[in-house]
């Protein structure tokens, strides 16, 4: 019976000669650059990379950072998927750095990495989310009951009131539906689609009792109605929230009060 062999690494991640063939493959990463105290506009720059193609984009973001160019600057933080903090456009498309594997987005060709869109970009892949958090902010995103006393016993909810709203719970707040949206490339004004998300929670609450509060709030002309039904923000969201759909549900509840 033969013995396993572990391939073994040199400092910089390579297997060494004389082990196994190696994964790696060369990818060149072609990131949009910039720095307000070097110059006013931004510019590309074009990184060669060893990498296991099974590896993730965020993974090779660190490998520049770390080995080749200190200076690159972008958010991160749980790296699962969870925190939302490295949303970015990958090769034209806004996906999660920390889901978006080498392999699946044709490492063949350069793989260009940009901030998100709409928002003012602060340095290379961080940009000022302020904008898209007041937006949130302004729906009111908490549970909200008349009685303002500490309550004596739970709040019951029925398994199939708590289903009405289950999809638009997976939120976590990365602004790539934001970011994908045309109306909101154009006029930042628009509440956009996360904060309508948001508010969609809230308002097919059973719990919640300020349901009216929040249309009139998506009533405006900043509101619901800019909406273009393009589906770019279903496309562009990395949890699978149906998001189109829970725009048009906060616009019939507007229309009929029925939520």
């Amino acid at each position: 019976m033969a013995t396993p062999v572990l391939d073994k690494e040199d400092a910089a991640g390579k297997p060494e000669p004389g082990f196994a063939d190696s994964p790696y493959i060369t990818v060149t990463f072609r990131i949009r650059r910039f720095n307000p105290e070097v110059a006013a506009e931004a510019v590309w720059e074009d990184f060669q990379l060893e990498i296991d193609p099974k590896e993730r984009v965020l993974d090779g973001l660190h490998k520049i950072k770390w080995d080749l160019d200190g200076t690159l600057t972008f958010r991160r933080s749980c790296a699962h998927g969870i925190c939302g903090s490295d949303a970015m456009r990958i090769n034209g498309k806004n996906r999660l750095a920390c889901k978006t594997l080498i392999k699946d987005i044709n490492p063949e060709k350069p793989i260009t990495v940009e901030p998100i869109k709409g928002l003012t970009v602060l340095k290379d892949l961080v940009v000022d989310m302020e904008p898209f958090f007041q937006a949130y902010r302004d729906v009111m995103p908490f549970l909200i009951t008349k009685d303002t006393n500490e309550p004596t016993r739970e709040r019951f909810q029925t398994a199939e009131d708590r289903e009405r709203f289950d999809d638009t719970t997976k939120c976590i707040l990365c602004a790539a539906c934001t970011t994908s949206c045309p109306v909101f490339w154009n006029d930042g004004q628009y509440f956009g689609p996360a904060a309508i998300v948001n508010a969609h929670r809230f308002i097919f609450d059973s719990r919640d009792e300020a349901g009216e509060q929040r249309l009139e709030i998506l009533n405006d002309r900043d509101g619901v109605w800019r909406c273009r039904t393009t589906f770019n923000c279903t496309d562009a969201c990395p949890r699978g929230i149906e998001v189109t759909k829970a725009i048009a549900e906060v616009k019939r509840a507007l229309i009929t009060r029925r939520y």
